[in-house]
């Protein structure tokens, strides 16, 4: 018997105590459409919707004649006609996806972090498998379903600069000494790779240090007078930013008297992003997620060095010699919105994310009227497709499948399908790789 091409697969979620609670939650929503056996708990976070093989939450094959089987246990069955050859070759399995797709809900901040590259991820996992499970990196892209809000990297020079003079409490932490040599000896202009950009990364990494090894102590007592600040005196906050104060009293009752506090939100780039927008977040870069709904799409790696905003393991020594110390703006962490040559026809929008990484792309697709039709060439390898707003329906080979929010389907290589709207807001993402 053949193998399906085109075939809904039924996708599990998390209830992380960060996601949003109940129907509220763009995952709780997506996973009772998908899945109607699947009954919302009002009482309960709904965090992360997982598309893929991953084993820790597998995804189920609902509507082919062989039965209920995982994703990956099809793909193990069929390797080459559902992953394709080029792709086995390249990232060496016949049995997953190079990419895990997912769907995030988030009502509180996530832990701040960063993520080794393959040569560190290999490192850390040899000496410490038990926090590094694997040996792969894992860059991510996310983005925005809703209004979404983030960290992304550090923030520039001139402006860590500003807070390390106006904020008393940071201030304090790193010392008078290192403001000064940390204020007098960067050169913001600097051209990227230049002794000046080496220079000033190396000025940034004293300062992280120098925060990250504070005793808890004073990071306790220096947290509270500066949420007190945040009262007493707005227009400090504001000088730098106009949502600052706001920023810190908000992730404060998140998280009390926190590190985050100070190498989040004065550190970091407050990153807001509206729907449809999105951030690449490279290797060895911090970043953490605020608040907001959002498409994310990673390699298939569950490595995480923690910075702040977490009671989990934080890996103080390794995060503050593996991180890369750039220092771009909040517009140069939003990625470009690019054509694609093999999506064409009546969509009002079709966009692609692509990150300057091998193991997945993103292409979004939007209608803006009923009964208009996009094609979608073959891709040269395997894909995810989910529906996050309206309804239509995906054709192939003459074959029509109901596409309702939050219904996903695995499109195999080789398989050009068409895409049809039955409502004027017809909205899907497509998680896809090609050599």
């Amino acid at each position: 018997m053949s193998t399906p091409k085109v075939f809904r697969i039924d996708c599990g979620y998390q209830n992380y105590d960060w996601g949003k609670i109940g129907s509220s939650s763009a995952v709780a929503q997506f996973a009772s459409a998908s899945n109607k056996e699947t009954t919302i708990d009002e009482a309960k976070p709904y965090a992360e919707l997982w598309m893929g093989t991953h084993p820790s939450v597998p995804s189920i094959a609902v509507d082919i004649a062989s039965g209920k089987q995982t994703l990956r246990e099809l793909i193990s069955a069929h390797p080459t006609e559902l992953l394709h050859k080029s792709i086995i070759e390249k990232f060496g399995s016949d049995q997953e996806l190079p990419f895990l797709f997912k769907v995030l809900s988030i009502e509180k901040v996530l832990s701040i972090q960063a993520h080794p590259d393959k040569q560190l991820a290999a490192q850390l996992h040899d000496q410490d498998p038990k926090n590094y499970p694997d040996d792969n990196h894992k860059p991510e892209m996310a983005i925005a379903v809703t209004d979404f809000e983030g960290f992304c990297g550090f923030k520039p020079l001139a402006e860590l600069a500003k807070t390390l003079q106006t904020i008393p409490e940071l201030n304090s932490i790193i010392g008078t000494e290192l403001v000064e040599e940390f204020v007098a000896g960067i050169k913001p202009e600097a051209e990227i790779g230049s002794n000046d950009d080496s220079s000033n990364r190396k000025l940034l990494q004293k300062v992280f240090g120098k925060l990250m090894n504070t005793e808890d102590s004073i990071i306790n007592e220096k947290a509270a007078s500066l949420v007190a600040r945040t009262t007493s005196e707005p227009q400090l906050f504001a000088s730098i930013s106009s949502s600052l104060a706001e920023l810190i009293q908000r992730l404060n009752k998140q998280f009390p008297n926190d590190i985050g506090l100070f190498c989040g939100c004065l550190l970091l780039n407050h990153v807001c992003l509206k729907s449809g927008e999105a951030m690449f977040l490279q290797a060895k870069d911090p970043h953490a997620y605020i608040s907001g709904d959002i498409i994310e799409c990673m390699a298939a790696s569950d490595n995480v060095v923690r910075a702040g905003f977490t009671p989990k393991f934080k890996d103080v020594k390794n995060l503050v010699e593996m991180l890369t110390y750039s220092y771009d703006s909040v517009e140069k962490q939003k990625m470009p919105l690019l054509p694609f040559a093999k999506a064409h026809g009546e969509a009002e929008k079709s966009v692609l994310y692509n990150p300057p990484i091998a193991e997945f792309a993103v292409l979004q697709t939007i209608f803006n009227a009923t009964n208009k039709t996009q094609q979608h060439d073959a891709f040269d390898g395997p894909s995810i497709v989910i529906c996050t707003k309206g309804t239509g329906s995906i054709k192939f080979e003459g074959e029509t499948k109901p596409v309702e929010t939050g219904f996903v389907y695995f499109i195999a290589p080789g398989a050009p399908v068409e895409f049809v709207s039955t409502s004027d807001d017809f909205t899907t993402y497509r998680a896809f790789v090609e050599v």
